[in-house]
């Protein structure tokens, strides 16, 4: 699975930069939600995969008893998702916007409608 998944990674990567370099603005959305998804795996994987026990403290001890899965990444990828969740909701609001002022999704007549 360790081996798999930097391919993943940087397949997600690449999908994701040639949609971003695309014209369409749909197809531009679509790029940055792959970016955030490869970027969670990739703090994912940098992390380290561990299959073993939930990091919680037992009653009877005083620190993680080994092995334990690494809280932190955890963490970083949950706020990750809710950061990328709000980005991506603000970037639909106002590619929903620009599309209905300008009538079309393409970015290189977006840009010569500019006064």
């Amino acid at each position: 699975m360790e081996v798999v998944l930097p391919f993943v990674i940087g397949s997600l990567y690449a999908m994701a930069i040639y949609m971003l370099l695309r014209r369409s603005l749909v197809k531009l959305l679509i790029g940055l939600g792959l970016l955030s998804h490869a970027s969670n795996l990739l703090i994912f994987t940098a992390a380290g995969l561990t299959r073993s026990k939930a990091p919680v403290i037992a009653l009877t001890a005083d620190q993680l008893q080994p092995p334990h899965a690494d809280p932190l990444p955890q963490a970083l990828i949950l706020t990750a998702i809710v950061i990328s969740f709000g980005v991506t909701a603000f970037a639909l609001a106002l590619a929903y916007r620009a599309y209905r002022s300008v009538n079309t999704d393409d970015l290189d007549q977006m840009k010569s409608t500019d006064a």
